[in-house]
C-alpha cells in the first residue's frame, strides 16, 4: 500500500490554465472526487499529474512546450512547474525519507526534474517511480477522458497488443532484436572464414610444387652464407682491433681533459674570490664616492651659506654701528633737552608762585568785591522798601520769605562746598597714588630691561649649541646614508647567493623549505634546526665529495623529534601548502660507531665535517658510512673489502653494493659553495646592521638632544617675546598714568576754583542773611540810618579800591599767565615729548636684538668656517681613500683579467681536446657503425650450417671471393624460385588450422544464439499465457460484481495455420483477444463485443481496465469521467467497486454523476475565474448541488 497520505499535496504553477501557484488541499488516502465545469481546468489538473508521472510528455518540441505554459492576460509566463509530494513512511521509494517530493519544471528551452529540490535526470525519476509501482508496461493507472470509448471499440488485435504490454514482452522483444543482430554478424564472419579457407587450400597446392627447386637452391645458399659469414667475421675482427686502439687513445685524452677541468675549476674559484673582493672594494668605493659627492654638495652649500653669513654679518655690523652712533647722538641731544627742561622748569618755578600769588590776590579782591557789592545792594534795597511795602508786617513777611529762601540756598552751597572739598581731597589722593604707581612701574621697567638683555644672551648661546648639534646630526645622517647603501648592496648580494643556492634544487624542495620556515615563524615551533646544509661546514676541497654523497639530502630538515615533524606535516596538509619535505628526527635516527680503516689513502667523510654534536645522529646517518679515497682504484678496493661507500675528491662513487657512478662535476655550481656565500653575506649583513644600529642609536640620542635644544630655544624666544610685550605694556602704562596725572591736576585746579567761588558765595549769603535778620522787626523807614549811610559811603570807597586793585592784579596775572603758559607748553608739548622720545630710542637701542643677532651671526660664521675646514679635510681624506681603492680595484681587475685570460686558455685547450675527442668519437662512431653493420649482416645471414664457423677460416680473401663467385653463378640458375615458398607453406598451414578453430567457435556461438531466441520466444509465450489467464480470471470476477448474474470471458484467438508442425513462432500464432459476455447469465444470450450497446461496451471496457489494474496494481489511480456512458445501475456498481478497492489504494476521479460523488471520501472543486483555474475543497452537498446543476439532461 502506498497512497498519497493526508498532509501531502500537489502544487501547480504556470501550467496550462493554472497561472498562479495553486496548492491543492491534502488528499484523502482513499477516494477523492474532483468536480468542475467544462473548460474550468479539471482535465488540466489530471494532465498536470500525468505530466510528472507518465512517459507521455517526452521529447517535446519548443512549440509543444509552449502549449503547456499558461497563455492569458498579464505578463508572459516563461516557466511552469508541477510538484507532487509522496508519503514514504513504508520506504517503498528507495530513499531514506518519510516524504519524497518530485517536481518537473518546463520552459521554452528547458525541461528539468527535481527530486527533493535536487536536479536529477528524467531516467532517474522514471526508474524511481517504476520501482515504487508505476509500471510503464501498464499505463492504465491513468484513464483519461474518452479512453473507455477507445477501449470499447478497439479491435481484438489492439486488445492483444495491450495484453502483451501488460505481460512485459517488450523486454523479450528487445533481447530478441539484440540476438538477431549478433546472429547476423556471426553468419557474416563464418562466410568470410569459408572464403579465406578456400583461398588457403589453393595456395598450399601451388607451394607444394615449388618445394623441390627450393631444396637445390638452399644447398648453394648455405654455402654462400657460410662464405659471407667468414668474410664478415674477418672484417669484424679488424674493426674491433681499431676500436680498441681508439678507446685507449680516448682514455689518455680523457685524463688530460680531466686535469684541464681541475685546473679550470681552481682558476674559476680564484676568479670568484677575486671578483668578490673586487665587488667589496667597489661597494666601499661607491660608498666613499657617494659620501664624497654628498660632502662636495654640502661644501658648496657651506660656501654659499658662509658667503651669505658674511654679507649678513657686514650688514648687521653696519646696523650695529649706526645704532651706536644713533644712541650717542640721542644721549647727547637728551642732555641738551634735559638742560633746556631744567632752565624752563626753573623759570616756570619762579613764574608760577607769582602767578598764583596774583591769582590769589585777584580772587580775594573779587570775593571781597562781591561781598561789598552785595552789602551795598542790600542797603539800597532797604532804603527802597518803603516804596515796596506799606507797613512793617508785609516787609517782615517778605524778609522771612527771603530768609527761608536764602537758608535753602545756603544749605545747598554748603553741601556743594563739602562735595567739592571731598572731591579735591580724593583727587589729591589719586594723584599721590598715581605718582607712586608711576615710580613703581618705572623701577619695574629697568628690571624688565635687564631680564630682556639676559634672555637675549641666553638665546644666542642656545642657538649656537643648537647649530652645533645640527651639524653633528648631519654628519650622522651622512654616515647612516652610507651604511644604508652598503646594507642595500649586501642584501642584494645575499639575495643573489640565496637564488644561486635555490637554483641547485627542485622547486618542490624550495616550496617545502619555505613552507616550514613560515610555519615555524607563525606557530613559534621549537626544535626545528633547518636544512642539513645549514648545519655543518667543511674544507672547500671536500665540497664535491660531500655534495655527491648527500645529494638532495642536503636539504632534508633536521628536527628534534618525530612529533615535531608530524606537527609540521599536519599543518602543511591542513593549510594545503605545496612542497616536498623530508625530515631527519634526531630522536629516531640510530647509528653505530664505525671502525674506519687507518690508511693514508682513505679518510672518513664525517671526520672532515664541522658541526654541533647534537646533530651527530643526522651526520652519521648521511655521511657515516662513506670514505673519501685518493683514487677510483683505491675506492673500488675499499668498497669491496670494507663494505663501505667510497668516493673520490672528484665525485666518482663506488657503492658498497658494487655500483660505480661518476663523470664530470661542474664545481662552479657547487651547493656548498653557494651556502658558504650565503653565510658570508649573512655575516657581513649582520655586521653592517650592527654598525647601522649603533649609528641609529646615536642619531636617536642626537635627535633627542636637538629636540631638547630646539625646545629650549623656542622657550627662550617665547620668553623674550613675553618680556618685550611686558616691557612695552608697562611703558605704555607709565605713559597713560602720566597723562592721567596731568588730567587730574587740571581737574584739581578746576575744583579749587570752584571751591573759592563757593566760599565767596557763602560769605555773601551769610552777610545777606545777617542783614535781613537785623532788619527784621525794625521800623520801616524811608531813609537809611546815619550808620547805614556811612557804611554805604565806605562800601563805595572800598569797592572802588578793590576794582582798581583787581585791575592791577589782573594785568600782572595776565602777563604771568602768558609766560607760565608759554613755558608749560614748551615743556609739555616739546621738551617733555622729545625727552620721552629720546629716552625711548635709547632704551630701544639698549634692548635691541641687533647686537645679539650680530653676535649670533658671528658665531654661525665661525661655525660655518670650521665646518668648511672639516668638510675640506674629510674630502681630502676621501680623495686619498678613493685613489687607494681605485688603485686596488685596478690591481684586482688586472689579476681577474689575467685569470680570465688563463681561464680562456684552459677553455681553449679543453675545446681543442673536445674537438680531438669529438674526432675520435666520430671515428669510433664510424667504426661502431661499421661493426654494427657487419654484425647486422651476420645476423641477416640467419641460421648457418654447423661447419660455417670453421670450414673456410683458413682460406685467404682471394680464395673466398673465388668460391663466392661460383656460388653466385649457381644461384642465378634458381633466380625464379620462390625463396619463401617453405615459409609461406608453413604460414598458410598455421593460418588454416587457426581459421578452422575459429569457425568451430562461431558455429557454437550461432547455435547458442538460436537456442536463446527459441527460449525467449517460449518465455514470451508463457508470459502472455500467464497474463491472459490472470486478466481473464479478474475480468470474469469483476464483471460478476458489476453485473449481478452476468458472465464474461476473454477468448485468445489464434491463427488459422495454428496446427502441428506450423512454422510460425509461438507468439505470432496469437491474433487477438476476443470478449464474450452475457448480462443475464444465460449461455444462449452470450454476445461478442460488436453486438453490445454503447453503455454495455463501456462497462465491458471498464471491466477489462479494472482486471488489468488488479493484475498489475498501482499505488493510486486517476479516472477522468469513466462513467460517462454507463447506465445508472452500472454506475452505482462501479462506484461500489471503486469504494471497496480504495481501501488498499487511492483513487482520484471526476464525473458528472452523483453515484461516484456519494462514494467519495473527499471532494474538490475546480473554479475558472479571470481566465485562471483554482482548486479548492468542497463539501459533498456542494458537490451534489453542482452535479444537479450540471446534469446532462438539464
Amino acid at each position: 500500500e502506498w497512497p498519497l497520505r493526508p498532509g501531502k499535496q500537489v502544487i501547480i504553477c504556470g501550467f496550462r490554465s493554472y497561472r498562479n501557484e495553486v496548492v491543492v488541499e491534502p488528499f484523502h488516502p482513499h477516494h477523492n472526487w474532483v468536480v468542475g465545469r467544462n473548460g474550468s481546468g479539471k482535465s488540466n489538473f489530471f494532465l498536470a499529474i500525468q505530466f510528472v508521472l507518465s512517459d507521455e510528455f517526452s521529447h517535446m518540441r519548443p512549440e509543444q512546450r509552449q502549449q503547456l505554459l499558461h497563455e492569458g492576460s498579464g505578463p508572459r509566463v516563461v516557466n511552469a512547474y508541477v510538484e507532487i509530494t509522496f508519503d514514504n513512511t513504508d520506504n517503498r521509494i528507495p530513499i531514506e525519507k518519510e516524504e519524497v517530493t518530485i517536481r518537473r519544471v518546463i520552459g521554452f528551452k528547458k525541461d528539468q526534474y527535481f527530486l527533493d529540490k535536487k536536479n536529477v535526470t528524467k531516467t532517474d525519476v522514471m526508474n524511481l517511480l517504476e520501482s515504487a509501482g508505476f509500471s510503464r508496461s501498464n499505463p492504465y493507472y491513468i484513464v483519461k477522458q474518452g479512453r473507455i470509448n477507445q477501449m470499447a471499440v478497439a479491435p481484438d488485435s489492439q486488445r492483444l497488443k495491450l495484453l502483451r504490454e501488460v505481460a512485459g514482452t517488450r523486454v523479450y522483444d528487445e533481447r530478441k532484436e539484440e540476438s538477431l543482430g549478433i546472429l547476423k554478424e556471426t553468419e557474416g564472419k563464418i562466410e568470410k572464414i569459408d572464403e579465406f579457407l578456400q583461398y588457403i587450400e589453393e595456395r598450399l597446392k601451388t607451394l607444394e610444387e615449388e618445394k623441390e627447386e627450393l631444396k637445390e637452391y638452399q644447398k648453394w645458399d648455405r654455402m654462400h652464407r657460410s662464405l659471407e659469414y667468414t668474410m664478415y667475421d674477418k672484417e669484424l675482427r679488424e674493426v674491433r682491433e681499431k676500436l680498441d686502439g681508439i678507446d685507449q687513445q680516448r682514455l689518455e685524452e680523457g685524463d688530460r681533459t680531466k686535469d684541464l677541468h681541475i685546473h679550470l675549476s681552481t682558476t674559476a674559484a680564484e676568479i670568484k674570490f677575486l671578483e668578490r673582493d673586487l665587488k667589496e672594494l667597489e661597494i666601499k668605493g661607491a660608498t666613499k664616492r657617494s659620501e664624497r659627492d654628498q660632502l662636495a654638495e654640502e661644501r658648496q652649500l657651506q660656501i654659499r651659506n658662509r658667503a651669505k653669513l658674511e654679507l649678513d654679518l657686514k650688514d648687521l655690523s653696519d646696523i650695529v654701528d649706526d645704532d651706536a652712533t644713533t644712541k650717542g647722538s640721542s644721549a647727547e641731544e637728551l642732555g641738551q633737552v634735559e638742560e633746556q627742561i631744567k632752565t624752563a622748569q626753573a623759570t616756570l618755578d619762579t613764574v608760577v608762585p607769582q602767578f598764583h600769588e596774583q591769582k590769589g590776590v585777584e580772587e580775594s579782591c573779587n570775593s571781597q568785591l562781591r561781598i561789598n557789592e552785595q552789602r551795598r545792594a542790600e542797603l539800597y534795597a532797604k532804603k527802597g522798601r518803603n516804596l515796596e511795602f506799606t507797613d512793617e508786617k508785609k516787609r517782615d513777611e517778605w524778609i522771612r520769605s527771603e530768609l527761608k529762601s536764602y537758608g535753602s540756598n545756603l544749605s545747598n552751597k554748603e553741601e556743594q562746598q563739602k562735595s567739592v572739598e571731598k572731591e579735591v581731597a580724593d583727587t589729591k589722593e589719586k594723584i599721590t597714588s598715581i605718582e607712586e604707581d608711576i615710580k613703581e612701574r618705572t623701577d619695574n621697567l629697568e628690571e624688565r630691561k635687564k631680564e630682556i638683555e639676559e634672555t637675549n644672551k641666553e638665546l644666542g648661546e642656545a642657538k649656537i649649541q643648537r647649530d652645533e648639534v645640527q651639524n653633528k646630526r648631519k654628519d650622522l645622517w651622512r654616515q647612516d646614508s652610507n651604511f644604508e647603501q652598503s646594507l642595500s648592496t649586501s642584501k642584494e648580494q645575499l639575495d643573489e647567493a640565496e637564488r644561486q643556492l635555490r637554483s641547485t634544487v627542485s622547486k618542490a624542495f624550495n616550496n617545502g623549505i619555505d613552507a616550514i620556515k613560515k610555519i615555524v615563524r607563525e606557530k613559534n615551533i621549537n626544535g626545528v634546526y633547518g636544512p642539513l646544509i645549514e648545519n655543518f661546514k667543511c674544507n672547500e676541497k671536500f665540497f664535491t665529495a660531500v655534495e655527491v654523497t648527500a645529494g638532495n639530502r642536503l636539504f632534508y630538515i633536521i628536527v628534534d623529534t618525530d612529533k615535531t615533524a608530524s606537527q609540521i606535516l599536519s599543518i602543511m596538509n591542513k593549510n594545503k601548502m605545496s612542497g616536498e619535505v623530508n625530515f631527519l628526527p634526531l630522536n629516531r635516527l640510530s647509528y653505530k660507531e664505525v671502525q674506519y680503516p687507518t690508511s693514508n689513502d682513505v679518510i672518513s667523510m664525517v671526520s672532515k665535517l664541522e658541526y654541533n654534536q647534537i646533530f651527530k645522529p643526522a651526520m652519521e646517518t648521511i655521511f657515516g658510512k662513506t670514505l673519501i679515497c685518493r683514487s677510483l682504484e683505491i675506492a673500488s678496493q675499499y668498497a669491496r673489502n670494507e663494505h663501505m661507500d667510497c668516493i673520490t675528491l672528484d665525485g666518482d662513487q663506488v657503492s658498497r653494493r658494487g655500483a660505480l657512478t661518476g663523470g664530470y662535476y661542474d664545481k662552479r655550481k657547487s651547493r656548498l659553495d653557494s651556502q658558504r656565500q650565503v653565510w658570508y653575506w649573512q655575516a657581513k649583513l649582520q655586521e653592517e646592521e650592527a654598525n647601522a644600529g649603533k649609528i641609529k642609536t646615536e642619531m636617536e640620542e642626537v635627535d633627542a638632544e636637538l629636540t631638547k635644544l630646539v625646545s629650549g630655544v623656542q622657550k627662550l624666544e617665547t620668553k623674550q617675546i613675553q618680556l618685550r610685550e611686558t616691557y612695552e605694556r608697562q611703558k605704555m602704562d607709565v605713559q597713560n598714568l602720566t597723562v592721567e596725572r596731568r588730567q587730574l591736576e587740571k581737574h584739581l585746579d578746576s575744583k579749587m576754583k570752584t571751591k573759592l567761588s563757593l566760599e565767596g558765595d557763602l560769605t555773601a549769603l551769610r552777610g545777606t542773611v545777617a542783614s535781613l535778620q537785623q532788619e527784621l522787626g525794625t521800623e520801616l523807614l524811608s531813609q537809611l540810618t546815619e550808620d547805614e549811610q556811612g557804611e554805604v559811603k565806605r562800601l563805595n570807597k572800598d569797592i572802588s579800591q578793590l576794582q582798581s586793585k583787581i585791575r592791577d592784579s589782573l594785568e600782572k596775572r595776565s602777563k604771568l599767565e602768558v609766560e607760565k603758559n608759554m613755558y608749560e607748553n614748551l615743556l609739555a608739548s616739546n621738551l617733555f615729548k622729545r625727552r620721552d622720545q629720546l629716552l625711548s630710542n635709547i632704551d630701544e637701542l639698549g634692548m635691541s636684538e641687533r647686537r645679539q643677532e650680530f653676535d649670533s651671526k658671528g658665531a654661525e660664521f665661525e661655525q660655518a668656517t670650521t665646518g668648511m675646514e672639516a668638510t675640506k679635510k674629510r674630502l681630502d681624506w676621501l680623495e686619498g681613500e678613493m685613489e687607494v681603492y681605485t688603485k686596488k680595484c685596478k690591481e684586482l681587475a688586472t689579476k681577474i683579467e689575467n685569470k680570465l685570460s688563463k681561464e680562456r686558455e684552459i677553455q681553449d685547450s679543453i675545446e681543442e681536446e673536445s674537438k680531438s675527442m669529438e674526432k675520435m668519437a666520430n671515428k669510433r662512431a664510424v667504426k661502431l657503425r661499421k661493426k654494427e653493420e657487419v654484425m647486422r649482416k651476420i645476423r641477416e645471414l640467419g641460421s648457418l650450417p654447423a661447419d660455417a664457423f670453421e670450414k673456410y677460416q683458413n682460406m685467404s680473401t682471394k680464395e673466398l671471393w673465388k668460391l663466392m663467385n661460383k656460388c653466385n653463378t649457381e644461384l642465378k640458375k634458381y633466380a625464379h624460385v620462390n625463396k619463401k615458398a617453405l615459409d609461406q607453406f608453413v604460414s598458410f598451414s598455421e593460418q588454416k588450422e587457426k581459421l578452422i578453430e575459429r569457425k568451430k567457435e562461431l558455429d557454437k556461438g550461432l547455435d547458442a544464439i538460436k537456442n536463446l531466441m527459441d527460449v525467449l520466444e517460449h518465455r514470451k509465450h508463457e508470459a502472455i499465457q500467464l497474463t491472459f489467464k490472470q486478466v481473464s480470471h479478474f475480468f470474469t470476477e469483476i464483471f460478476k460484481k458489476l453485473v449481478s448474474g452476468g458472465t464474461a470471458t476473454l477468448v485468445m484467438k489464434r491463427s488459422e495455420f495454428d496446427e502441428e508442425g506450423s512454422s510460425l513462432p509461438l507468439v505470432e500464432q496469437f491474433t487477438g483477444v476476443g470478449i464474450k459476455v452475457s448480462f443475464s447469465g444465460k449461455v444462449s444470450e452470450t454476445k461478442e463485443m460488436q453486438q453490445l450497446s454503447g453503455g454495455q461496451k463501456s462497462l465491458v471496457a471498464l471491466t477489462l481496465i479494472f482486471a488489468i489494474q488488479k493484475c498489475d496494481p498501482a499505488p493510486f489511480y486517476l479516472f477522468d469521467e469513466i462513467d460517462q456512458a454507463l447506465d445508472p445501475q452500472h454506475r452505482k456498481s462501479v462506484a461500489e467497486l471503486i469504494s471497496k478497492q480504495s481501501d488498499t489504494c487511492q483513487f482520484i476521479t471526476t464525473t458528472f454523476r452523483p453515484e461516484l460523488v456519494q462514494a467519495a471520501n473527499k471532494h474538490y472543486g475546480v473554479i475558472y475565474r479571470n481566465k485562471v483555474s483554482h482548486v479548492q475543497q468542497v463539501s459533498m452537498e456542494e458537490a451534489l448541488d453542482f452535479i444537479e446543476d450540471e446534469a446532462p439532461d438539464k
